[in-house]
C-alpha cells in the first residue's frame, strides 16, 4: 500500500487530479460546516486536534478568530483593492503602491495603457498573482484567460477562510516592485496584536526557496522555526523605512485582535503589500512549539463571543 501511495505521489497527472478532487471536497465541506471543515483541515495539516473551546497557541487562536470574530473590516482589509481605501481613511495613503487599474473582467484590460512592467493580482485571494517583467514578450490572451479563470475561484471555500468569500473578485494592476537587480523585494511582515506592532517576519528569496527570519522591533533575532538557528539571521539588515512601516502598521492594525501587515522597502520608502488575518491558514507547521505558544499568548481574544 505504501509503495502504491509513493507511485501516485510521483505521478504529476494523478496528483493534479487528486488536488482538484480534494479542493472540490473541501469546498462542499466548508459550505456545509465551516466549523467541521476547519477541524478536519487543521488535523490534516498540523497533525493536532483543534481546541476551539479553550484555544491556546497561535494557530488555534487564528482559527477561533476566523470562525467567531468576523468584523466587516476583516473582509475589507483582506481585499487587495478595498484595503487601499481603508489605508487612505486611516492616513496611510503615502504607503500605497502605484496602481494602474482595477477590472472585473480581464478582457477589459487595456494592455497598451500599462507600463512595461506590472503585476496583476486577484483581489479576493492570497496567492493568485501574475507578474509581467517585459510587456513585449507577455502573452495577453493567455494571461486574460488565466485571470478570468482565477476570478471564478472561491478562495474562501477552497481553504475554509470565509472572509475571502465575502470579497468581490477583481483584478488589480499595480507597479511591479523589484530590487535593483530585478529580483522580488524582501517582504517585511509585521505581526500586530490588539493594534500594537510587536514582531516582524522577514521573507526573502520568495521566487525560489523562501527563507524566513523573525525579529523584534529592536531588530533582535528570534529563534522560531524548528530547524533554524538565530545566527542565520545575522546578515539580514533592518530596512531604511522600518520606522515608517511600524508607524503605518499601528494605524492599520488598530481595530484588530490580530493582523499581519506586510510591507516592502522601495529605496527607503515603505510600501504596503497586504493585510493578512489568517497567515498560513492558521495551520503553520514550521514554527517551533515555544514560538506558537508565545504568539498565542500575545493574542487577547475578544470577549462575549
Amino acid at each position: 500500500m505504501s509503495r502504491m501511495k509513493d507511485r501516485l505521489k510521483s505521478n504529476s497527472v494523478c496528483m493534479n487530479v487528486y488536488h482538484k478532487v480534494f479542493a472540490r471536497f473541501i469546498a462542499v465541506f466548508t459550505r456545509l460546516s465551516p466549523y467541521l471543515a476547519t477541524k478536519y483541515l487543521y488535523k490534516k495539516y498540523t497533525g493536532k486536534r483543534l481546541n476551539l473551546k479553550n484555544p491556546q497557541d497561535f494557530n488555534e487562536k487564528i482559527q477561533w478568530l476566523k470562525l467567531y470574530w468576523q468584523h466587516p473590516l476583516v473582509a475589507k482589509c483582506g481585499d487587495k483593492y478595498d484595503v487601499r481605501n481603508y489605508a487612505k481613511e486611516v492616513g496611510c495613503s503615502e504607503a500605497l503602491i502605484e496602481s494602474f487599474g482595477v477590472y472585473d473582467d480581464a478582457t477589459n484590460i487595456d494592455w497598451d495603457e500599462l507600463p512595461q512592467k506590472f503585476i496583476l493580482k486577484v483581489t479576493s485571494a492570497s496567492t493568485l498573482n501574475m507578474m509581467c517583467d517585459n510587456k513585449s514578450t507577455f502573452d495577453y490572451e493567455a494571461a486574460a484567460a488565466t485571470l478570468n479563470r482565477w476570478l471564478k475561484v472561491d478562495y474562501g471555500l477552497d481553504r475554509a477562510e470565509l472572509h475571502y468569500s465575502r470579497m468581490t473578485p477583481r483584478i488589480l494592476c499595480e507597479r511591479l516592485i523589484e530590487t535593483h537587480d530585478g529580483k522580488l523585494p524582501i517582504d517585511y511582515k509585521i505581526f500586530c496584536f490588539n493594534g500594537s506592532p510587536e514582531l516582524v517576519l522577514v521573507a526573502l528569496d520568495r521566487a525560489t526557496e523562501v527563507k524566513r527570519f523573525f525579529f523584534d522591533l529592536e531588530w533582535n533575532s528570534i529563534h522560531f522555526e524548528k530547524d533554524q538557528t538565530v545566527k542565520q539571521a545575522a546578515f539580514i539588515e533592518r530596512p531604511r523605512s522600518f520606522n515608517d512601516m511600524v508607524h503605518y502598521a499601528k494605524k492599520l492594525a488598530a481595530p484588530f485582535p490580530f493582523v499581519r501587515v506586510d510591507f516592502y522597502d522601495d529605496n527607503g520608502k515603505a510600501l504596503l503589500g497586504e493585510m493578512t488575518f489568517t497567515p498560513d491558514r492558521g495551520m503553520a507547521s514550521h514554527y517551533n512549539e515555544n514560538m506558537l505558544s508565545t504568539l498565542g499568548d500575545m493574542i487577547k481574544l475578544p470577549q462575549g463571543y
